[in-house]
């Protein structure tokens, strides 16, 4: 049985790797090349900045760490709309993603706020 922090651990990698794929396989002009990377750079860095967390040495250090990955996540939700919104036409391949990305960043802000209370109730 896996644990929160494994089973989050795997998904966000699994939400960077299917970002990239979907990238790698559109064209796109100047602008939109643009929003392409900021979205590839957010995605990833919920993954990234997510197993940083898992490593933390504290409550605190996890809190800290899971503030980075919530604003990540919703640096990709806005940069996934922005494209879906530019590329009607293409609006649907996106769409999975987008969902993905809202459950994601559902979880961490929920996880995020209990883990506040715990620390300000600890004070």
């Amino acid at each position: 049985m896996k644990n929160y922090n494994d089973e989050f651990r795997e998904r966000t990698k699994r939400f960077a790797i299917n970002l990239c794929k979907l990238f790698d396989e559109l064209s796109y002009k100047e602008s939109t090349r643009i929003i392409k990377k900021q979205i590839l750079r957010s995605g990833t860095s919920v993954a990234a900045n997510f197993r940083s967390a898992c490593r933390a040495r504290s409550t605190a250090e996890y809190y800290s760490k899971l503030c980075i990955v919530v604003e990540e996540c919703d640096e990709t939700v806005f940069w996934l709309e922005l494209i879906e919104d530019l590329l009607i036409n293409k609006k649907e391949l996106f769409l999975p993603l987008h969902k993905e990305a809202i459950e994601l960043l559902n979880v961490f802000s929920t996880t995020k706020k209990k883990l506040k209370e715990k620390l300000y109730k600890n004070k």
